[in-house]
């Protein structure tokens, strides 16, 4: 909803909302005294986010065409992976310098000076789009959604960590039937000359309907090795944050350094680009896996450093390049909207692969009474399927690409 609400209202406007509710939330989570605080904090942390993202795949779409949108999207993704090489790092200072106890609360209070000067700057530096264009908004069809998506996710986030089934996977049933109504509700606004929230033309077009379902899996993939492996780092080397955050930081660092050039040739190369960022990022995660099993000790942290950073080169190739591919073939005007789309799939993706990779993980913890290598090897195995998955989509979409080209 946040990028059909950028679509048709101001899109500057959205953005600094979405980032002064995320500001606010992460100062109110920062002086939480309780877990039932804390989470409320998050859930609006999220509100706030879920505005902001979808507005730069909405801006890069609406000011950028041709090569030039890909170098954009290359530069977005470069940013990301600088972000996540500073993120790790900076909590580690934060945790270390103000201690475990209380250092947590100033990952949080980090976000408000960073906040207020995001909003200034985008106040200065972005467009506003003419009035002219609004378009009515989809109250019904953003509650329907909302409902189908807290239906599917429930059963994620309820029940204990290490037990799969005994979580109500039954709404999941519910959740079917409440985004069959959604589509009716939505093409029948269509058919009565509304503004649906979701123009579902979007998925009659390839590269969006393939490139959605690649970054679906990709992320219940990706997302899930940086918890499996802060935990193994952490509890099982016996790291402590600041040293958790620069065993991660070769990921990092390839993965920024990657998504300038996957940037710049995407539009020469297309689809082959991904393809090649997966399979990177496979070959990198199964030699930490052969590494994990054979290096014992503090210096596994050393060990698994140049793999890490050849799966991270892997998936700057990947996350940038897919997302410039995904919304090529969408207009401008309807950018905030596809790239919200695009991104749900990714939260959702992000959500489920953690949830049965941590689960995985913690089962083999409890079996092996505290054998984190072990655990973190049948994590990895499953992310690695995951992601398996998501290439078979890039080199079904590669080859049927080159036969209509043909």
């Amino acid at each position: 909803p946040g990028g059909r609400l950028g679509d048709a209202r101001t899109r500057r406007n959205v953005f600094c909302v979405g980032v002064a509710v995320f500001t606010l939330a992460s100062a109110v989570a920062g002086a939480a005294q309780s877990p039932a605080w804390l989470i409320a904090a998050r859930l609006a942390q999220g509100v706030g986010g879920g505005l902001t993202t979808p507005q730069v795949a909405g801006f890069i779409q609406t000011l950028f065409s041709g090569p030039d949108r890909g170098k954009a999207f290359g530069i977005f993704g470069a940013t990301i992976g600088l972000a996540t090489a500073i993120g790790p790092l900076l909590g580690g200072v934060l945790i270390a310098a103000f201690g475990a106890t209380e250092g947590w609360r100033y990952v949080f209070y980090i976000n408000v000076p960073v906040g207020v000067v995001a909003i200034v700057l985008a106040f200065r530096l972005l467009p506003v789009r003419p009035s002219d264009s609004r378009q009515r908004l989809d109250p019904v069809g953003v509650g329907l959604l909302a409902v189908a998506l807290f239906l599917v996710l429930f059963p994620v986030v309820h029940g204990r960590e290490d037990r799969l089934g005994s979580r109500p996977w039954w709404l999941e049933g519910v959740a079917a039937a409440v985004f069959a109504g959604f589509v009716v509700w939505e093409r029948r606004l269509r058919r009565r000359g509304g503004d649906p929230m979701i123009d579902l033309g979007l998925f009659r077009l390839r590269s969006f309907s393939l490139g959605s379902a690649l970054a679906l899996s990709y992320f219940a993939g990706f997302t899930a090795i940086f918890l499996v492996l802060s935990l193994y780092f952490q509890n099982g080397l016996g790291y402590d944050a600041l040293l958790a955050g620069l065993a991660l930081t070769p990921f990092a660092v390839g993965s920024g350094g990657s998504a300038l050039l996957g940037g710049r040739i995407v539009s020469r190369y297309g689809r082959a680009v991904v393809v090649v960022g997966m399979v990177l990022f496979v070959v990198g995660l199964g030699v930490v896996d052969v590494v994990v099993a054979h290096v014992h000790g503090r210096s596994a942290g050393w060990a698994t450093a140049p793999a890490l950073f050849v799966a991270g080169v892997g998936s700057g190739l990947v996350v940038s390049p897919n997302q410039a591919l995904t919304l090529a073939e969408v207009s401008g005007e309807g950018g905030g909207s596809g790239g919200g789309v695009l991104q749900t799939g990714q939260r959702v993706g992000a959500a489920y692969g953690i949830a049965f990779v941590s689960a995985l993980f913690f089962r083999e913890v409890a079996t092996t009474r505290g054998d984190y290598a072990t655990a973190l090897s049948v994590g990895l195995r499953l992310v690695l399927v995951l992601v398996l998955v998501a290439l078979l989509i890039g080199v079904a979409d590669l080859v049927t690409g080159r036969r209509r080209t043909s």
